[in-house]
């Protein structure tokens, strides 16, 4: 759209009353709207950077019920926490979480800040979040703007910026935040409208213009506004970066048992999965020979070995291409004599011998039991398949709990 500033600004006004009267009739019944408390809004948002709204909404009851405050966060013991995100993935995302959560307990007297710019001084918090807080809990003027919007956005004004360039959604936040403010000025009454518009905003790219495929035009409030879609060039926005191709690496997984327990391995406190218990993995794809050689290198007398399936996991940048060997030992407890630190019958124990090396490492183990895996271990959903040869079911907890509905009251 050719126009300055203000023109564009004045056009978008006009989808405001469109977009506000489809909204109430569209939304979908999510759990964190009901009671859209600023802890509330914050869990939420965090949870939903990467994961798909379904995924989120039983691992969001679960963390509300587990931890209901921010006080309750900031002291939740490490390895608790990492087992409530267990499956979400992205695991930097709850430790910022917690990071953020003493902030607030120590320096804002537990209460969540209500202005954009004290909400951007909390680890973990980005201009989208801080910005979805504070309009959603608080009703202040600022826009949220995610992939979703700047779909919506693009499309609306035929915009061919780049919306992987930070100056692009930069651009469509000072936008979209002074269509905001005009709005408000002019319907001073409308308290709530901030947080109704961002919301209405994201679920107009969630559900109608949807991402991967034509938007559903025909069901679109604002088709009458939309550029794009007056020159039938809807699937030319937005305008993104060829993706680089991911990263393959070749593993190869061992299961290490003695019938009753398998060994678990904590990895480095830095990079890819960072801090995470781990089935013991190793670079390139293993023949039963070197698998073997390697369970004996551990200290380990190995009985029998068997293949495991072949499995792949995604991540962002990274693919893993692996294969598995299950290896029967006589008993895990030579793993103590392979000059590693002491192996930990429990995250705490765990965590203890950790304190004393002041690192992670190979060097942590941990011997679980199948139902200490399942309830007191965060383990990666890249292990999946391998733990199902265990007979760990991770996300058992999970499961049962899908059927809770209800959220506790927020203390904080």
């Amino acid at each position: 759209m050719n126009s300055d500033r203000i023109t564009e600004t004045a056009y978008l006004q006009r989808i405001v009353p469109a977009l506000l009267e489809w909204y109430p009739g569209h939304r979908r019944d999510l759990p964190w709207r009901v009671h859209p408390l600023p802890y509330y809004v914050w869990i939420s948002e965090v949870m939903l950077q990467q994961t798909r709204v379904e995924t989120v909404i039983p691992y969001y009851r679960r963390f509300l019920k587990e931890l209901p405050s921010v006080g309750d966060l900031a002291c939740c013991p490490p390895e608790k926490l990492m087992k409530l995100w267990e499956g979400i993935g992205y695991y930097s995302r709850a430790r910022n979480l917690q990071k953020a959560a003493k902030v607030v307990m120590e320096v804002y007297g537990g209460c969540m800040p209500d202005t954009k710019e004290e909400l951007l001084k909390l680890p973990g918090i980005g201009s989208y979040t801080a910005s979805a807080i504070s309009s959603i809990a608080y009703g202040r003027c600022e826009a949220a703007v995610d992939g979703n919007v700047l779909r919506v956005s693009t499309r609306l004004l035929e915009d061919s910026g780049c919306i992987d360039e930070p100056k692009v959604k930069k651009r469509w936040e000072k936008i979209w935040t002074a269509v905001m403010r005009q709005y408000q000025e002019s319907c001073p009454e409308k308290g709530s409208f901030p947080g109704t518009f961002n919301q209405a905003m994201m679920e107009i790219g969630a559900t109608v213009c949807v991402p991967g495929g034509a938007p559903a035009c025909s069901r679109c409030p604002l088709s009458a506004f939309c550029l794009a879609h007056l020159h039938e060039g809807e699937l030319l926005y937005p305008v993104r970066k060829t993706k680089r191709p991911r990263r393959v690496e070749k593993r190869t997984v061992l299961l290490l048992t003695d019938g009753g327990r398998i060994a678990l391995r904590k990895r480095s406190g830095k990079g890819l999965l960072a801090g995470m218990w781990e089935l013991p993995n190793e670079e390139g794809m293993l023949t039963q020979e070197e698998a073997l050689s390697y369970a004996e290198g551990l200290g380990l007398s190995p009985l029998r070995i068997r293949p495991l399936p072949h499995a792949r996991h995604v991540f962002t940048h990274i693919e893993w291409e692996m294969t598995g060997w299950r290896v029967l030992a006589e008993t895990l407890e030579d793993l103590k004599t392979c000059g590693m630190e002491p192996i930990g019958h429990s995250p705490a124990a765990a965590e203890t011998a950790e304190d004393r090396t002041g690192s992670y490492g190979s060097g942590s183990w941990a011997l679980v039991s199948v139902q200490q895996a399942e309830t007191q271990y965060a383990i990666p959903a890249a292990f999946s398949a391998y733990l199902k040869a265990a007979g760990i079911r991770p996300k058992a907890m999970l499961r049962k709990e899908r059927k809770e509905s209800a959220i506790p009251e927020c203390r904080v």
